[in-house]
């Protein structure tokens, strides 16, 4: 049966939804944690966003510990992919990285050129070379194989963290690497419920990341194209992060990622063997629509439901920070630190580079939910 095309303010409602961003579908309890991980496979977002926002927005009582067990458990790997012709950086928390299941690095990282060795610098090159040499080990074992200082090999496996060459076998690596020393915590020191972040001695091995066959340099400004099953995949990772998938949805996706054109022909075979529905389903959108069959039903139940002032945070780096692109009116730029709230789906105020911005006319109830909606982090 057809569905009515709903406005953009119900499909933001629906994605809240989708996203377990609404109070009566927030999951609750480290078992929840691999199914909406599995949402964001593929989505770059600042390394330090994914335990400081993200994740606690979705999951009631998050604990870090949680996205440390799934890393260990070798279901889940953390990374970099850097842009084609883009260099690599140093890592930050402004870093964007990607949460990957294991048997996907592969794919996931032929979409992107691998940094060549010869462009680190010395040091972090006898890293690369130690562990290539070695394979994975803890930090201690590294300084002695490297035969650098502390300080210096913490450069190194920033550097190649950036690159996207090296990861942790925890994502405990990454939190302690992007953490200023100062504020690492002894684990005998600990005090309170906060997310614990130890020292480079409890993170675990680091070791090469194991890619797949990375995309070949080539002078070429035409691409060779994207193989269809990897195609698939994207296309499928997409509609499992948004139920419905468009192509002004995707502004905030990576920029390595297929072009439209390649992605509109994958959606289109997956409709024709009835894996997916294609047809209006978003009014007010020029282009094709893609659905998950389930989420069809979910579309038309949120067209049902009455608005009833519901107030939904997300951080800049979210994918449903959608102000500006999707929805119009004043776009939040993509930081961690910048914050938005939407009432009833629609862009109500958000805090851009510390300076708050109100945009709905509001009672004085509303109006004070609203703006502690916003400096509640």
């Amino acid at each position: 049966r057809e569905i009515e095309p709903v406005a953009l303010q119900d499909f933001m409602r629906f994605l809240f939804d989708w996203q377990h961003l609404s109070t009566a579908t927030q999951g609750q309890g480290s078992a929840v944690l691999p199914a909406i991980v599995g949402q964001f496979e593929g989505y770059p977002a600042a390394a330090s966003a994914w335990d400081s926002d993200i994740l606690p927005a979705r999951i009631k009582g998050y604990s870090a510990s949680w996205l440390d067990d799934l890393c260990r458990s070798g279901k889940l790997v953390w990374t970099r992919l850097t842009a084609r012709n883009k260099s690599a950086s140093t890592a930050l928390r402004s870093t964007p990285i990607l949460l990957l299941p294991r048997t996907q690095v592969g794919l996931w990282s032929s979409l992107t050129e691998q940094t060549p060795v010869s462009e680190l610098s010395p040091k972090t090159q006898k890293v690369h070379e130690a562990l290539s040499q070695h394979g994975a080990l803890f930090f201690d074992e590294l300084t002695h194989e490297a035969h650098l200082l502390r300080s210096e090999l913490e450069i190194a496996l920033q550097e190649l963290v950036g690159a996207g060459l090296v990861n942790a076998d925890s994502f405990a690596g990454l939190r302690a690497l992007i953490t200023p020393a100062s504020k690492r915590q002894n684990r005998s020191s600990r005090r309170g419920r906060g997310a614990f972040v130890g020292g480079m001695d409890d993170a675990g091995r680091w070791a090469l990341l194991r890619r797949g066959a990375a995309a070949p340099v080539v002078d070429n400004p035409r691409p060779a194209p994207t193989p269809s099953n990897t195609l698939e995949h994207i296309a499928m990772t997409l509609l499992r992060r948004y139920g419905v998938v468009f192509w002004r949805l995707l502004e905030r996706e990576a920029d390595w990622l297929p072009s439209w054109r390649e992605l509109l022909r994958t959606f289109h075979r997956l409709e024709a063997r009835g894996e997916i529905r294609g047809g209006r389903f978003v009014s007010g959108l020029a282009g094709e629509q893609f659905a998950l069959p389930e989420a069809i039903p979910l579309l038309r139940e949120v067209r049902r439901r009455p608005h009833d002032g519901s107030l939904i945070a997300v951080c800049g780096v979210d994918p449903l920070n959608l102000a500006g692109t999707l929805l119009p009116g004043a776009k939040v730029p993509a930081l961690a630190s910048n914050r938005l709230v939407y009432r009833d789906g629609l862009p109500a105020a958000a805090e851009i580079a510390g300076r708050q911005h109100f945009w709905l006319e509001l009672d004085q109830q509303a109006s004070a939910k609203l703006q502690n909606k916003l400096i509640r982090h």
